[in-house]
């Protein structure tokens, strides 16, 4: 089995459905890049009964001819058949095929890739499927099913909460998330140990924990040099991957797209009608529809601030990749390809280092809870913005939590050790007073700085934080 980074509760499923005495339909969807046809592909070492993959944008016709050329490609004696007609005759060649093996004890592995893409409309795949899962294969007890598929919306949707014939028939659902740090520390590990910290929280505020994008980065060179090269030259192999990204997940996307490059303007996010107002779409159904899409595919969350109600929700974009992309390579001029490393410490450039530092942990928050010691303790973690009449401020992570305290949550990305100057120090008294006075809490209220290399020790940081994380922390 090749080695496979992390994964490890996929693997831990993967394993006991080996061992079990019934059929299973496993469903894995995930953001795209994200390695799901990696980890099947590698946990049965390409050993498969039956193996497809989708096309995308063609006609049924063409998918089934696909799905031909596989059947012939693992049951050679069907290389005189017709390519099926539909969907239902294409399924009943497979159990025909699957029939003609030998008696064995072993476990029939049916891996069907980017299935969303076979559902072409009007083909009624869904229907196909569905009968042949109920009608067939469930009745056995050595089948797998493996589907997969990256348009995380049309895998929850038409397959996980399908309400139809499908109803609570996938036995496994599988969401693969993108990698942590830890798991990105691990995954350069087995490329080269020299990758440190402050390296790769560079890359991965950059280009996310998606496996696909780290596979290109070079541990021979700097995270700076990695960015430039990947995103700035000409031929840089992600400089182009944002138009790719969404017109492969979403039919659609000009809406989508429309929606992030709105969030991309609003580092604490956008409830939704100042959202829709921002992207130009129209409020109903149909955005509805994106923005759960877009949720599911994990591109954006939906978070709600301290104190406030559901129907107050923020929309804050979480992905890397399209938050660099908008602001940096979309306008930048294909001529200016050493971009990165020219203008590493411009004001830009550092507004958003200190922004995606705190999406860095914000994605990690279990982390952050351990280093904090309040892994048992029951917290909600939230964002903050209000006012206690006067002054108006807000404070990115709220921890608030079961044993009557809150850890108010600062995160500052820096090249060395941070400072706390009389003049942030003001600033942080202030946030506190407000905070404090508008939300009339009565716990107590505990200051948390979470830097990349710790903090200078001086009277500020004595008096006013309670506890101090560095990056180390985040990679636990």
């Amino acid at each position: 089995m090749a080695r496979i980074i992390g994964r490890n509760e996929e693997l831990a499923t993967l394993q006991a459905i080996q061992a079990q005495d019934r059929s299973a339909f496993v469903a894995v969807y995930g953001r795209r890049r994200v390695g799901k046809t990696f980890l099947i592909r590698s946990f049965y070492e390409g050993k498969f009964t039956f193996y497809l993959t989708g096309i995308a944008n063609v006609e049924t016709t063409n998918q089934l001819t696909n799905f031909h050329a596989a059947l012939v490609r693992y049951f050679p004696e069907f290389e005189d058949n017709r390519p099926a007609a539909d969907w239902f005759q294409a399924f009943q060649q497979l159990i025909k095929a699957i029939e003609s093996l030998p008696e064995s004890s072993e476990k029939k592995v049916l891996f069907l890739d980017e299935i969303p893409w076979l559902d072409t409309p009007n083909s009624l795949f869904i229907s196909a499927l569905e009968h042949f899962w109920n009608s067939w294969a469930s009745a056995r007890t050595d089948i797998i099913l493996i589907v997969c598929g990256s348009a995380a919306s049309w895998m929850i949707n038409e397959l996980i909460n399908n309400t139809g014939g499908l109803y609570n028939r996938v036995t496994h659902p599988m969401q693969l998330e993108p990698f942590t740090l830890a798991e990105c520390k691990a995954f350069f590990q087995a490329k080269s140990p020299s990758v440190g910290h402050y390296q790769l929280l560079q890359l991965y505020m950059v280009f996310g924990g998606i496996p696909f994008y780290l596979d290109f980065i070079d541990p021979r060179k700097s995270a700076t040099q990695n960015i430039n090269d990947l995103c700035f030259k000409p031929k840089g192999k992600l400089r182009n991957e944002f138009d790719k990204l969404y017109a492969t997940l979403f039919k659609k996307a000009d809406k989508h797209i429309a929606i992030i490059e709105a969030l991309a303007q609003k580092s604490m996010g956008l409830e939704r009608e100042a959202l829709l107002k921002a992207a130009k779409v129209t409020n109903g159904g149909s955005a509805s529809i994106i923005l759960r899409e877009l949720e599911e595919s994990d591109f954006i969350r939906k978070y709600h601030s301290f104190g406030k109600s559901k129907n107050n929700a923020l929309y804050q974009l979480t992905d890397f990749y399209s938050l660099f992309y908008l602001k940096f390579i979309k306008n930048n001029s294909p001529f200016d390809d050493n971009y990165w490393i020219n203008g590493i410490d411009t004001p830009e450039i550092r507004a958003w280092s200190g922004y995606a530092f705190e999406q860095v942990c914000l994605m990690h928050l279990t982390q952050i809870k351990n280093a904090l010691g309040i892994a048992s303790v029951q917290t909600q973690t939230s964002a903050w913005v209000g006012s206690d009449g006067n002054d108006k401020t807000q404070i990115d992570l709220v921890i608030d939590r079961r044993d009557q305290v809150i850890n108010l949550c600062e995160m500052k990305f820096s090249i060395k050790t941070f400072t706390i100057e009389k003049e942030y120090a003001d600033v942080l008294r202030k946030k506190m007073s407000v905070f404090n006075s508008a939300t009339k809490t009565n716990k107590a209220l505990w200051l948390t700085l979470i830097t990349t290399h710790g903090l200078t020790p001086n009277v500020n940081a004595q008096s006013l934080v309670h506890q101090s994380l560095t990056m180390d922390s985040l990679f636990l």
